[in-house]
């Protein structure tokens, strides 16, 4: 991986108004690259995970960018487009969605935080790899310590309780996070349950055998209860979702 986020695009100009407005979203100077891949044959196509830092300044935004830029030699033009995530595995299943290797966009930098246990680790990779399975309907992330970023979604799999919240909590100061996933009934159910925190947090009934053993194991070494997550302001149900690349009052091109 390389020093610097560098898309290739000397030479090049943008083959549509799209992609010339999505590229002017980005500034290097707001992105921390947590992952990437360029094709080596003709140096087309390029995918990317950022932390965008100016992000944070817009309560419960997703900070995690993903980037496709794909190079046409023979007209000297590229397309851009990028979505912005609340975590990154999410992030990655959009690029593997776009024509990423898996294998490829999974090589995290050594800055980014590591996984607490068993479970985390295996969360990361379902959602990474899970194709079209989870729909997003909203995410929220917060800044505040201790951190914590949920995703709200659908998830076409499941036959019970289909409404499933990621919850990562960070660890700033041990440089770790941990995901937990949760199930619901509905929407309705989900959204009260980020507000109240009173119950501890509901366990999908699907979990069996790989995930179930991987839930006795990370419970040795920390509680999933309601007491170890903070409780979400009321007004955090109604985050903007994850999706288009989208951010106020953005100022710079490349």
């Amino acid at each position: 991986m390389s020093n610097q986020l560098d898309f290739h695009l000397d030479g090049f100009e943008p083959a549509d108004t799209d992609s010339e407005d999505a590229e002017r979203l980005f500034w290097h100077g707001d992105l921390t690259v947590l992952a990437e891949h360029h094709t080596t044959a003709h140096g087309s196509p390029s995918f990317v995970v950022v932390h965008d830092r100016s992000a944070a300044g817009v309560p419960g935004a997703p900070q995690i960018a993903a980037i496709k830029v794909a190079r046409d030699f023979s007209q000297s033009t590229f397309t851009f487009e990028a979505t912005y995530h609340a975590t990154l595995p999410f992030a990655q299943n959009w690029l593997i969605e776009h024509g990423c290797p898996p294998d490829r966009i999974a090589q995290v930098r050594g800055v980014f935080m590591k996984p607490t246990d068993d479970l985390t680790l295996w969360l990361d990779q379902q959602i990474r790899e899970s194709g079209a399975r989870y729909e997003v309907i909203d995410s929220w992330t917060s800044d505040f310590d201790p951190g914590e970023t949920w995703t709200l979604t659908r998830d076409s799999s499941a036959s019970q309780a289909p409404i499933r919240v990621f919850l990562e909590e960070k660890n700033r100061k041990a440089r770790t996070y941990t995901i937990r996933e949760s199930a619901f009934d509905d929407e309705a159910a989900a959204r009260h349950w980020l507000d109240d925190r009173s119950s501890p947090l509901p366990q999908p009934p699907d979990y069996r055998g790989e995930a179930a053993s991987r839930l006795a194991r990370a419970a040795l070494n920390r509680s999933a209860g309601a007491s170890a997550i903070p409780k979400a302001s009321p007004d955090t149900c109604h985050a903007p979702s994850a999706g288009t690349a989208q951010r106020p009052n953005r100022r710079k091109s490349l």
